[in-house]
């Protein structure tokens, strides 16, 4: 009787953890983008999701504006002039599923591109020209 008991408290346990493997809650700035088996299923949420365990893996992806301090650039100016820039960059998200299957990392792939952008624009310009019409400059970076 008793070795009875003691299985059915294990399967019990065991019934317990994969139910509770398979629910997930996601905020509402949140999205996760699901993959079944390695192949793409779709992007929920938010609220309650439910994953078949083992076979499911899902990745959040926030939608919140995520603030990217780029680091000092050293640039060197039409006229050959050295100049050195430092940037900020604010970006979200809007397709979480495009963000993760076609990206490896967003977010080092947005910090390189902003770099490589600050330095392509700025290359472009002369000093007096950075000094004078920095509002030209910013819409051409954006």
């Amino acid at each position: 009787m008793e070795s009875g008991s003691g299985i059915l408290g294990i399967v019990i346990t065991f019934v317990i953890i994969l139910l509770a493997s398979a629910i997930r809650v996601l905020r509402e700035y949140e999205r996760g983008v699901v993959f079944r088996l390695g192949r793409l299923i779709g992007s929920k949420g938010p609220g309650l999701i439910l994953l078949i365990p083992i076979v499911d893996r899902m990745v959040k992806v926030s939608l919140r504006t995520i603030v990217l301090d780029v680091p000092p650039q050293d640039v060197i100016t039409r006229d050959n002039v050295s100049v050195k820039v430092s940037a900020v960059v604010y970006f979200r998200v809007l397709e979480a599923e495009k963000s993760i299957v076609e990206v490896e990392n967003y977010l080092f792939a947005t910090s390189q591109l902003s770099q490589t952008t600050l330095r392509s624009i700025l290359g472009q310009s002369e000093l007096d020209e950075l000094l004078s019409e920095r509002e030209k400059i910013n819409k051409q970076l954006q």
